[in-house]
């Protein structure tokens, strides 16, 4: 939902998509809080996962309409682990467009969801050297990347996968232009910026060692209150 608010290429037919949940970010201080909150409005708790993960995540159901919100406290944390804890202020309704390209980078088995979400946030935005309002910041996606040899990884592979399909989603010629050139931009800052060692000591190893996580599957998780009839009507709405 963030890609739709921030991006209006997100809109444009051979790039939107259905949203199956709402993802928020938080700070893990406000958690209990926030499970107040979205009790009171309706939603149910994901009891068990909730009472295991809640420190850092938390997810709640509203079953009569099929949807689901997803809540990250302080890092995200999927594929690979990012604290966000410092830049969750930045913009005043999502996180910042650097750090949403990354969720969708970060994704080792990516799927068509993030090819269009990540084409439109290129297509939309400048690729910049800060903060500044409506870019994405090169170098906070460089600087992931120095720390982490298997964010690296994963961001090279993916961004070389959607600069190879970009012909499959039928943009402009100038469009598809631009978002190669912004690719190329972010391709740069991470191969120019200088490494830790502890990157270096990784790169060693290379990928005879797996260098990302794959979450669980949602069914792993599910409350204990919600029958099997309704969450397989749920999950097959996608959500």
């Amino acid at each position: 939902m963030a890609v739709r608010f921030r991006c209006p290429s997100a809109k444009l037919t051979q790039l939107a998509r259905k949203y199956a949940d709402i993802d928020l970010m938080g700070f893990k201080k406000e958690g209990r809080g926030m499970n107040k909150l979205f009790v009171t409005l309706g939603y149910t708790p994901r009891d068990i996962f909730n009472k295991l993960h809640g420190g850092d995540r938390l997810i709640f159901n509203d079953i009569q309409h099929g949807r689901r919100i997803d809540i990250f406290l302080d890092v995200f944390e999927m594929c690979h682990r990012f604290d966000f804890r410092e830049r969750l202020l930045l913009d005043k309704y999502t996180i910042s467009l650097a750090d949403l390209l990354a969720t969708k980078l970060q994704v080792v088995e990516i799927t068509e969801r993030e090819y269009r979400d990540t084409i439109s946030l290129l297509r939309d935005h400048e690729i910049s050297d800060s903060d500044a309002p409506e870019t994405i910041n090169g170098q906070r996606i460089a600087k992931l990347c120095r720390d982490d040899w298997g964010i690296y990884k994963t961001f090279t592979v993916n961004l070389e996968r959607i600069s190879n399909a970009l012909n499959l989603y039928k943009l402009e010629p100038g469009d598809e232009e631009i978002i190669r050139t912004r690719i190329r931009g972010l391709q740069s800052r991470m191969e120019n910026t200088p490494k830790s060692t502890g990157w270096k000591l990784r790169a060693r190893i290379g990928d005879k060692k797996q260098w990302y996580d794959l979450p669980e599957g949602d069914k792993e998780i599910v409350d204990s209150r919600v029958t099997c009839s309704t969450f397989e009507t749920f999950e097959d709405s996608g959500a």
